[in-house]
């Protein structure tokens, strides 16, 4: 008889209501106004919201060839990616057009990892439904009513990262067979995108082949890519769709278009179709999704330079390795080892029956080691055999020995990248004492990472001696591709941005978290964690993740958004209800087969197992304890479908293999100790106090100086009016090497003729501790010598380093703290951003209690000056004497009530307004030099004659601030400050105040 190979996909995503896909046009598509239709095989980023829609002709009316004995009537695939959760749905139709029964077989390559969850047949008009079972329930069924002329099983693929679900039915003349299988995996971050590969081998022409990808992401797409993996042949038949949240790819080609040449009867359709796409993360670090008791937490920054690495790469060179496998090797090293940065260390360990060393100590990675390294390697011949033990030992000896000697960075990382082909032939042999012997002799900072080459090497021992090292395990196809599998492995690994990475949940409304700590964070990755959450026992959710950047400590505050998560997918048909719980469920049953394998007794292995057991039977899923029992309604004919043996470390495809901490292990310097009281609020991860002290001195709006005199117990104000672009001098003080500047911004548009500039930049420079900290309205970003963390206004997030503490508090603050006893705040005022004049500013608050040296200068620093302070206050209190009564109705001279518009805004409301009040004339003011002594001011004159008014303080209230008495200096403070406000103007934002 003849046998039909029918679909090879690789498929993902989907599970809704019922398996529907229109044959022709998008009918289901017109919900998605906000979509823009975008040209295939392009990265797109789209500006504006647009959709257009292709007409597809439908393929009933094309004549397909009439040879086949077996028609492939229908070949349908919905997948649907909601927050990374995959699901598909792939369902066939076959008829057996042939006089003669037929064997039809169902061959479909899913990705390794993924776990199936339903299947279903229909034989000419019986139907067979699919149970999940523990295997041996499973296989006692099975015997006891054997399905004739059917068969089904799962097999392992030797193809990469696949496996196969494979279905052979016998079907009668003229009967007609359809199949359906369900699967759902998780989409893993890798070197800044998501990657949905689809293997499309349906081996015939289909009269309706339809592929649909719908991506709902609630953090928004940033892209949306497919590639062409087809040679051409379908150019402009992918439809790709996309809008801020949501994208949708469709892949239909008529039978005209599946044809290999106009003439052909085979189909073209014989690759991958690969999605790619990634999210929008630039306002935050992490997103945590809270819906219907479970919540998932991503994680993935950016903004981070990249930590100095210690890196050894041991290289298996034994006679096995020879051909192929050592050129593709040694191509891919040459490559690696230039994309070494100059501040890491490395060397190269080989090995067969004996080990040699490029080096013997880590050296630095420049061009001149590099290319030393590179001759040594193209010079290796593969011979002998295989001594792993001893191999690794040296490797871990070299970083040891290194650590002892303090040639480490102590902020860097340590990696190990093993690379092999087989199992130890020469010294040490058995497994588990390799595995005691590394355990026993490796740090518990280092990382070590296996790359098995090829189905002879034992990879459940690589994966067993990665997960028990801080690492993962890979196999490496050996074949033409391998130098690009090691190069890609690399690159995944090559960019270390955080170390010790730990998330922290109320336990109180937090329970059955997956593995929360993790020793390394690499670039263009991310880290998931889910767990359960009771809204009873709390009304939100808030996350605390602390982790150790290139140059300082850092600790993240998100709070979960659950109503609008909740609005958005009830909006959308497409969006799984249950992404929240199948995530949790695929992470902690992938954790658990991991932590199943390194059980150190039988008492924690039988446990892990029943965890395993009981969890796969509840959500229904194929598992390497499980198996599926495929029957039709009587019980009379069935069919079982194994797991194929485990063969995936946790969570296939993950980048990371972590642990578990309790709540409790939250590191000693999250909570740093007491600081003495100052009179401000210190905000950051603290709540905002009710009333903060009144007396500090502020800049707000455009830009007002608010200066406390300390003596009088009265405010000071006065503007500064410059232009946009100039940076002023704040605080310079050289002694202490304290400096504080801002650059100005100008308003979108004059306003009754005059253009207003606000703070849009704000740089303070710590020389001591080598700290420069830019506060823009945009991001903060923290320099430290050539290393640089940038934090985000989207997250309450602190920062601690030596001496330094940086505490950001959600779309509202930075608080600057140096020694625990000196302190900056910074308040973010945010406007309607289609305000047709006012644009996004920054404010700043000092306490006069900061101690400045007496070399200190600046606009503010010079007023902590006490002799200085004093000069200004006999001044203004001679003109607070002459307060009286405020004039109305009086003329241009100054003894009319005047009205001034303020620059602040809240979010989405116009702008406040301030009122002044003044008395009196302007009197002519001596300009003092601001590098003078300035002298006591004598009875006949008057250092400053400020107007009684009001002022804006916006600590307690950013939206319309709280009004304080505030007496007001005109023309930019003069008389008041030394000097003209144009003295105080420098190059760089990082300038002191040069002084003669």
């Amino acid at each position: 008889m003849n046998r039909l190979t029918c679909f090879l996909i690789c498929f993902f995503i989907s599970v809704t209501q019922g398996f529907e896909i229109p044959i022709s046009g998008l009918p289901e598509f017109a919900e998605y106004g906000d979509l823009t239709e975008l040209a295939p095989g392009k990265f797109q980023f789209v500006p504006e919201t647009r959709r257009f829609q292709r007409s597809i002709s439908g393929e009933s009316g094309e004549m397909m060839d009439n040879v086949d004995q077996v028609t492939l009537y229908s070949y349908k695939v919905q997948s649907t990616i909601t927050s990374r959760m995959a699901n598909t749905v792939i369902q066939t139709k076959v008829v057996n057009n042939s006089p003669q029964p037929q064997n039809v077989v169902f061959d479909v390559q899913i990705p390794k990892g993924a776990f199936i969850s339903n299947f279903s047949m229909t034989v000419d008009g019986t139907t067979f439904t699919s149970s999940i079972r523990e295997k041996t329930v499973g296989r006692a069924l099975y015997s006891q009513a054997r399905a004739k002329g059917k068969t089904a099983g799962l097999v392992r693929s030797r193809a990469l990262d696949m496996e196969n679900f494979k279905t052979e039915v016998n079907v009668l003349p003229g009967a007609k067979v359809q199949f359906e299988l369900r699967y759902q995996e998780v989409k893993w971050r890798k070197l800044g995108s998501y990657e949905h590969r689809l293997h499309l081998q349906p081996g015939r022409l289909a009269k309706h082949l339809e592929v649909d990808v719908w991506i709902v992401e609630p953090q928004g797409i940033k892209f949306l890519h497919v590639p062409d993996t087809f040679d051409g042949h379908f150019d402009g038949v992918p439809v790709l769709s996309k809008g801020q949240q949501k994208a949708h790819v469709s892949f239909r080609p008529t039978v005209a278009q599946q044809r290999k040449c106009s003439n052909c009867s085979e189909t073209a359709v014989d690759g991958e179709l690969v999605v790619m796409y990634d999210v929008n993360r630039e306002e935050k670090a992490g997103e945590l999704e809270v819906f219907n008791g479970y919540f998932v937490h991503f994680f993935a920054p950016d903004n981070l330079d990249p930590i100095p690495k210690n890196i050894l790469f041991v290289i298996d060179v034994s006679g096995s390795m020879w051909g192929i496998k050592m050129k593709q090797t040694v191509e891919a090293m040459k490559t690696i080892l230039d994309d070494l940065r100059a501040e890491d260390q490395f060397s190269v360990v080989d090995f067969n029956h004996n080990v040699r060393t490029w080096r013997n100590d880590l050296v630095s990675a420049t061009k001149t080691q590099v290319a030393d390294a590179k001759k040594y390697i193209e010079k290796i011949q593969p011979s002998g055999g295989t001594n792993i033990n001893e191999a690794l030992l040296r490797a871990i000896f070299i970083l040891n020995e290194a650590n002892n000697l303090g040639m480490l960075d102590p902020e860097s990382v340590s990696l190990i990248i093993l690379v092999s082909d087989g199992d130890p032939t020469v010294g040490e042999l058995k497994l588990s004492k390799i595995q005691k012997n590394v355990k026993q002799s490796i740090r518990d900072n280092i990382s070590l990472f296996s790359l098995g080459i090829g189905f002879d090497v034992d990879y459940d021992f690589l994966k067993r001696l990665s997960n028990e090292n801080r690492g993962i395990a890979q196999r490496i196809y050996g074949n033409q591709d391998t130098s690009s599998q090691l190069k890609k492995f690399y690159n995944q690994v090559s960019t270390p941005l955080l170390r010790n990475v730990q998330f922290n949940y109320p336990h109180t409304s937090v329970s059955d978290v997956t593995q929360n700590s993790f020793h390394n964070y690499f670039g263009g990755s991310e880290i998931v964690v889910a767990g359960k959450f009771d809204p009873e026992k709390a009304e939100q959710l808030q996350s605390i993740i602390t982790a150790t950047s290139a140059n300082t400590e850092l600790v993240l505050e998100t709070l979960a958004e659950m109503d609008d998560l909740e609005k958005f997918l009830a909006k959308d048909k497409h969006a799984d209800p249950d992404f929240t719980k199948k995530l949790w469920a695929y992470l902690t049953i992938n954790q658990l087969l991991a932590e199943r394998s390194l059980a150190p007794t039988a008492a924690a292995k039988r446990k892990i197992t029943k965890s395993i057991l009981q969890m796969s039977l509840e959500h229904h899923l194929v598992t390497p304890l499980t198996a599926m029992v495929i029957e039709n309604e009587a019980g009379d004919e069935r069919m079982l479908a194994d797991a194929p043996p485990q063969d995936h470390s946790c969570c296939s495809g993950a980048l990371y293999y972590g642990s578990k901490v309790a709540p409790s292990s939250v590191p000693s310097w999250v909570h740093p100790s007491p600081t003495p009281m100052i009179p401000m609020p210190v905000l950051g991860a603290q709540v905002l106090e009710a009333t903060p002290p009144p007396h500090v001195m502020r800049v707000e709006n455009d830009p007002h100086f608010i200066i406390y005199l300390p003596k009088s117990e009265k405010n000071v104000c006065f503007n500064i009016d410059s232009e946009p672009g100039k940076i002023l001098n704040l605080v310079s003080d050289p002694e202490l090497g304290i400096l504080v500047n801002g650059q100005l911004i100008g308003a979108k548009k004059p306003q009754n003729e005059k253009l207003r500039t606000y703070f849009g930049k704000l740089g303070f420079y710590f020389q001591s501790e080598d700290m420069k900290i830019e506060i823009s309205t945009e991001t903060i970003a923290l320099s430290r010598g050539s290393r640089t963390s940038t934090l985000s206004w989207s997250d309450t997030a602190r920062s601690i380093n030596q001496r330094v503490l940086v505490s950001v508090k959600k779309e509202q603050s930075v608080t600057v703290t140096l020694n625990k006893d000196m302190s900056f705040s910074v308040l973010l005022h945010r406007v309607w951003k289609k305000h047709p004049i006012n644009v996004d500013f920054l404010g700043i608050y000092i306490p006069p209690t900061n101690k400045f040296s007496p070399k200190a200068h600046g606009l503010i620093g010079m007023v902590s000056i006490d002799h200085l302070a004093k000069v200004a206050e006999r001044g203004c209190e001679r003109a607070s004497a002459t307060d009286g009564k405020v004039l109305s109705g009086a003329n241009a001279s100054g003894t009319k009530t005047k009205r001034m518009m303020g620059g602040s805004l809240g979010r989405g409301m116009g702008g406040h307004q301030q009122m002044w009040r003044w008395e009196g004339h302007e009197e002519q003011q001596r300009r003092v030099s601001p590098f003078q002594t300035r002298r006591p001011a004598q009875p006949n004159h008057t250092p400053c004659l400020p107007r009684r008014g009001l002022q804006k303080d916006y600590r307690t209230d950013q939206v319309s601030g709280t009004e304080v008495p505030c007496w007001f200096v005109h023309n930019s403070g003069k008389g008041f400050i030394d000097g003209h406000y144009k003295d105080y103007f420098v190059p760089q934002l990082y300038s002191f105040l040069k002084r003669p």
